[in-house]
């Protein structure tokens, strides 16, 4: 990517922290991080239990804030956006590969849920969550809720949902826990 002629390493860079501390009353589990992710880069965030890679991976996604630092998220800085504005933010940027899904709801519908919060018609979000979920072996698993489906299962519709609005970033704590 060239902007006037030099390398714009800005417009690659997707995800960028500085500084990011996090406290738990007296424990600091997240001392300083700095890190810079590029587009296109998988990035594995390792350590022992405990270490602090889901509230990373939480703070990186906006649902917990980080008690110092800066995140810059495909070049916006999540801090200064309004609650309002970071929750549409969250939904259109990032999609979470987190394992819980809502018991009460199908397969079709756990995976329907981002695209129909985004303002997607229930039928388009209908025919891109059957995409999805056939794309990742489900179609026969779309009307069975949570409780019906297998650890494996429960995982691919989690993926399916982090997908479905197309995200520019896909945050997955554990992504190969149950498969």
């Amino acid at each position: 990517l060239l902007s006037g002629g030099v390398c714009d390493k800005k417009n690659l860079i997707m995800i960028e922290l500085q500084g990011i501390t996090k406290s738990f009353g007296t424990l600091q589990v997240l001392k300083g991080i700095d890190l810079m992710i590029e587009k296109g880069e998988v990035v594995s965030i390792v350590g022992p239990s405990g270490a602090g890679k889901t509230t990373l991976l939480q703070i990186i996604g906006t649902l917990d804030k980080a008690d110092t630092g800066t995140i810059l998220l495909n070049g916006t800085e999540v801090s200064c956006l309004k609650e309002k504005e970071l929750s549409a933010f969250r939904n259109r940027q990032i999609g979470f590969e987190f394992h819980q899904l809502l018991p009460e709801f199908t397969a079709l519908e756990n995976v329907m849920i981002p695209a129909l919060i985004a303002g997607t018609s229930s039928s388009e979000a209908m025919r891109k969550a059957k995409e999805t979920l056939a794309f990742l072996g489900l179609a026969e698993r779309a009307s069975h809720k949570p409780a019906e489906l297998s650890g494996g299962e429960k995982q691919r519709v989690a993926v399916a949902r982090a997908l479905i609005n197309n995200p520019a970033v896909i945050l997955a704590d554990e992504p190969s826990g149950s498969l």
